[in-house]
């Protein structure tokens, strides 16, 4: 038998002069102890040669040592920033993390917490479709189980990680109104299922009637139409008075650029667009883009904290919103003066474009 294998952890606490209890936690990271006691368990530990395994970890305290991470998609770089702000602050805590993705699907969402919780995950973090609506959700929380979610706005019974999408959707308006914009729109992807997305059209709605502007249409698209151009294109020109639009994420924003291109409309000069994310391509672009700016990663960060402090015993509190800024990018300029009936309004679009009459548009008053 090696010298690690014998040694246990009533050795490691008799040499650090302490409780087992107390250097369990210290080994465990499983909770609170003074700095000084957490040098000399850790330096006790190594001069014996001790080796606490994870599974060792998990028999003693009951934990699996896991956290259970569940996010819409890894192929958007918000997603995925988050995830490894997620992974960074959980280095070197003795936690690893299970990832799943949904697709931004309800009933997926559910399967991927029942498969989270049949691995015996430790804590969950998570973005969804509808967190407040999910019995796997709330069957985690009696089990006693930890939860931080991501991107959503605050919500009884949850601690969350976000930006505050209403406020930061009025500094859009904002912006439209002080460039003089008035016929303005907000383009939707997967509005009904997106807390994110309502909440930003609310805030954009709301400051355009503070500053007296015409409440902006409401533009919803599906995936189909988000990733084809032509099909895009097709909606677009069903409101060839529009001088601005609000996009709901920062791709949907780059592919507007793209079907109006096809419109032949010129962005900034004919349309004005901004996005939401701040996603690294954007500055990348022949005209970079104009976005309200967030940082993903910290926001993962934020949230593994939390979700630390509750492992450790700490008080269940909500952090503040984390920051956000307005990038001016290149594709925000004035409303083009000539805008009417004679001018781009007057734009058909290509004959070969299909009509499109799943698109939902509304406009509220």
């Amino acid at each position: 038998m090696s010298k690690s294998s014998s040694i246990t952890i009533k050795d490691v606490a008799q040499s650090a002069g302490c409780g087992v209890a107390t250097a369990s936690r210290v080994l465990n990271n499983s909770g609170p102890a003074s700095a000084d006691v957490r040098e000399r368990v850790e330096r006790a530990a190594r001069e014996l040669g001790f080796s606490f395994s994870s599974i060792g970890r998990a028999l003693q305290s009951r934990r699996s040592m896991t956290v259970g991470c569940l996010v819409p998609s890894l192929a958007n770089p918000v997603f995925a920033e988050a995830v490894q702000g997620v992974q960074a602050e959980l280095l070197g805590s003795g936690y690893q993390m299970l990832i799943s993705c949904s697709n931004y699907d309800g009933a997926a969402d559910e399967a991927a917490i029942e498969m989270l919780l049949s691995k015996e995950t430790d804590a969950l973090v998570a973005t969804m479709v509808a967190p407040d609506r999910s019995p796997t959700l709330r069957l985690a929380q009696k089990r006693g189980i930890p939860i931080l979610l991501m991107f959503h706005d605050p919500l009884d019974g949850f601690i969350t990680s976000y930006v505050d999408n209403f406020d930061a959707a009025k500094v859009v308006a904002r912006q439209f109104a002080d460039l003089g914009h008035r016929r303005t729109a907000f383009l939707a992807l997967r509005f009904t299922t997106s807390d994110r997305s309502r909440n930003r059209y609310a805030g954009f709605h709301s400051e355009c009637r503070a500053r007296g502007l015409p409440d902006p249409a409401l533009i919803e698209i599906g995936e189909a139409e988000a990733n084809q151009p032509d099909r895009l294109a097709a909606i677009l020109a069903q409101h060839p008075k529009l001088t601005a639009i609000f996009a709901s994420n920062d791709f949907l924003a780059i592919a507007v650029q793209k079907a109006a291109r096809l419109l032949g409309w010129r962005v900034p000069q004919d349309l004005s667009v901004v996005g939401f994310d701040g996603i690294e391509v954007g500055r990348l672009l022949e005209k970079p883009l104009a976005t309200i700016e967030t940082s993903p990663e910290a926001m993962g960060r934020q949230a593994a904290r939390s979700l630390l402090n509750l492992l450790q015993g700490g008080p269940s509190i909500q952090p503040p919103a984390l920051p956000f800024a307005f990038r001016a990018g290149a594709t925000l300029a004035l409303p083009n003066p000539e805008k009417g009936d004679d001018g781009r309004g007057a734009t058909q679009p290509p004959s070969d474009l299909p009509a499109e009459p799943q698109a939902q548009t509304r406009m509220n008053r």
